[in-house]
């Protein structure tokens, strides 16, 4: 092997070193042995609760898992359920958005259309924003479209807050039947 290999070979497992060693992962902490349980389905089991798995490129810790799948959002579940009856133009889990299109049920000169905007996935009474339109056509289709505050917005709230509420149980409830079965 000549001396320039040689050099070049050590220059590159130098370089490669000092990277390595500003990594984070690689990085020596304290640990206390009683924060760790020995039993790996203990480790394991403790892990699904608080909500940590695999984090590339360092993430937030402090934050547990986030789910992109609306099926595992009990909020964007039960907004679903309560007003499965309207015909729906955009349901945008991502944008965290439901919109309805117009609905009249017996009364073709009536019309509503529900806008649901998420603000946290959290199940509490400020989460969602509701906006209820109605649409009123007199003769000759001379429509008024107005927002109403009222008791509609409010009945729709508790609704789905209620439901929300049941299905976040039931995903407790079957999280819990998961472990069990881990241990």
């Amino acid at each position: 092997m000549t001396k320039f290999n040689l050099i070049k070979r050590f220059f590159i497992l130098s370089v490669l070193l000092i990277f390595l060693s500003s990594c984070d992962a690689l990085k020596y902490r304290p640990v206390s042995a009683k924060d760790y349980p020995p039993d790996p389905k203990e480790r394991v089991r403790k892990n699904i609760e608080e909500g940590r798995g695999i984090r590339l490129f360092d993430g937030d810790k402090k934050k547990g898992g986030t789910f992109d799948f609306a099926s595992s959002n009990p909020l964007w579940r039960a907004s679903l359920d309560t007003i499965n009856f309207l015909p729906l133009i955009s349901a945008n889990y991502s944008g965290g958005i439901i919109i309805s299109d117009w609905y009249s049920g017996n009364n073709e000169n009536e019309a509503i259309k529900i806008t649901i905007r998420f603000l946290t996935n959290e199940i509490r009474a400020d989460a969602l924003e509701i906006k209820v339109f109605q649409k009123r056509c007199g003769v000759q289709s001379n429509c008024a479209i107005t927002e109403n505050d009222g008791e509609i917005v409010n009945d729709l709230k508790k609704n789905i807050l209620r439901k929300a509420a049941i299905y976040e149980k039931e995903l407790k409830a079957n999280n819990k039947k998961y472990l069990g079965k881990i241990r």
